[in-house]
């Protein structure tokens, strides 16, 4: 431990300033632990308040996690009958400043943070608008609470869940005291639904690329004034020619599983067809053709 009177520095207008070693709710078991985890104040050793008892009428601290360059603000919930150099703060600011438990933090007294005139939530998840009224719910919550850290993400409980809400706007600062204000409310819309927005306009942007890359402008077949072909035309009209030569003829190669649609331009078959009509008409095959038989010969054709 090392915490002791040289832990305390006197600036010029004697602010309070400590280090302690923070721990979450979870290590208390001699109290209540709910009504920690779910608000926006500490609890800090007895010798503080001796140290505080004179300095301040709210007592409005900031917390920093001088490590990771992380903090925020708080009040103080009660003070503990313990000399030791050990401070509770809720779990939710522990994540939020990057702490582990038993890392160190400074605990520094602030006196000069104007009221809260405005304030803008972003909810995490949508079910939180989704409630019947979500600034009434907010403004009970919010009671224990006694400051706002613009960029910070509380945790709030209602009917036993957990919402956590951002902090993307306040005014008239960047931290502000809700201890007797009239602050107005707005809530941003929720991550999951600008994430949803935001997919969907990517998806829309891809499907115009794709199809921008996929489209083929002046595509179509060219024709020559002097009326001849290209000989890739009369290569794939001579290859039409003889796959529809090969019609009706079964396929040595097929594999199991594989279904195979042979298509050709119809009106290359009927040229075809009629080709190979007029070079050998006994080639196609003609219905109700050949001579006619009599099973019964007539009376008049009966040997006599």
């Amino acid at each position: 431990m090392f915490y002791d009177d040289n832990d305390y520095s006197s600036d010029d207008d004697n602010r309070f300033h400590a280090v302690y070693h923070c721990y979450s709710p979870a290590f208390l078991t001699d109290r209540e632990q709910t009504n920690i985890e779910h608000g926006g104040k500490i609890l800090l050793p007895q010798t503080a308040l001796e140290q505080l008892i004179d300095q301040a009428r709210i007592m409005l601290f900031k917390l920093t996690n001088r490590k990771q360059n992380r903090s925020t603000h708080c009040g103080v919930l009660e003070f503990l009958q313990s000399s030791d150099p050990v401070c509770h703060i809720p779990y939710w600011m522990m994540r939020h400043l990057s702490l582990n438990e038993g890392d160190v933090i400074h605990v520094e007294c602030i006196s000069s943070i104007p009221p809260a005139s405005f304030a803008r939530f972003q909810p995490q998840c949508r079910d939180f608008l989704d409630l019947s009224n979500p600034k009434a719910v907010l403004e009970r919550v919010l009671r224990s609470f006694s400051c706002l850290t613009k960029g910070d993400l509380i945790s709030i409980n209602y009917l036993g869940r957990n919402y956590e809400l951002a902090v993307l706007e306040l005014k008239p600062a960047d931290v502000v005291s809700i201890i007797e204000c009239d602050m107005e409310v707005d809530f941003a819309p929720s991550v999951d639904q600008t994430e949803s927005k935001s997919t969907s306009t990517t998806a829309k942007h891809q499907a115009l690329v794709k199809s921008s890359l996929t489209s083929a402008p002046f595509h179509g077949q060219g024709n020559r004034l002097n009326g001849k072909l290209k000989d890739t035309d009369q290569e794939e009209q001579q290859r039409h020619a003889e796959s529809s030569r090969r019609r009706g003829q079964p396929n040595y190669d097929y594999k199991c599983g594989l279904l195979q649609f042979p298509r050709a331009p119809l009106h290359s078959l009927d040229n075809d067809m009629n080709e190979i009509f007029e070079r050998n008409t006994s080639a196609i095959f003609q219905p109700f053709t050949g001579e006619k038989k009599i099973l019964r010969q007539l009376r008049t054709e009966q040997p006599k």
